[in-house]
């Protein structure tokens, strides 16, 4: 890939990770219920969720979902399955203060949080489809694929690693800046809320025709 066109690539990731979505709901939910040190994990998993992505459309197996009407729609109802129960989820998580979690109350592991990152990535049309419109872009389909694809994947990986800690650490911030388990308990509401309103977001979408 020509310097030029991953510049340009570089750009465009950024506003990816920027722009508000399922993804920043959940590492600003992990540093809420967790603190930035375990909550960051959350972050591993959505990186490991986009590189699942893009070893789909790598592979070919993208446009096979994106094309066929059943594997789309069992995709596209597994994400919202997942993302309203994630809200649910943080709709009920008790109103711990976030020192009570390094006195051995009961957090998820780092292993759930990255488990639970990659489902919201991995299991995700609206993420194969942008990948699939946007990726070939930037594509010299006349040089190996292989090569491009991994730029294109550690690209994508460096900027959310860098977005979804600001995420994270500002809502690990708030939380530390809590005094009254009603306001946790509030803001769990909350957070619970957009798990939910971004899966009825995601039933919304359709399959470009």
């Amino acid at each position: 890939m020509e310097f030029s066109v991953w510049l340009a690539f570089f750009a465009a990731s950024w506003a990816i990770s920027l722009s508000p979505g399922a993804g920043a709901v959940a590492a600003m939910s992990a540093g809420l219920s967790h603190g930035f040190r375990r909550g960051y994990f959350m972050t591993f998993g959505l990186i490991l969720g986009i590189l699942t992505q893009v070893v789909l459309v790598g592979a070919g197996l993208g446009a096979l979902i994106a094309a066929s009407s059943l594997g789309f729609a069992l995709v596209k109802w597994a994400g919202v399955g997942y993302l309203v129960w994630l809200g649910v989820q943080q709709w009920r998580a008790p109103a711990k203060p976030m020192v009570a979690a390094d006195d051995g109350a009961v957090v998820a592991t780092r292993r759930q949080l990255v488990l639970r990152g990659w489902g919201i990535n991995a299991v995700n049309p609206k993420g194969t489809v942008f990948l699939l419109a946007v990726v070939p872009q930037f594509l010299d389909l006349h040089a190996a694929l292989a090569p491009q694809y991994l730029v294109i994947g550690c690209t994508l990986a460096f900027t959310d690693l860098v977005v979804m800690a600001g995420y994270t650490a500002l809502a690990a911030r708030v939380l530390a800046a809590l005094k009254s388990e009603s306001h946790i308990k509030t803001l769990n509401r909350v957070f619970g809320s957009l798990f939910v309103a971004a899966g009825a977001l995601l039933a919304t979408f359709k399959r470009a025709a």
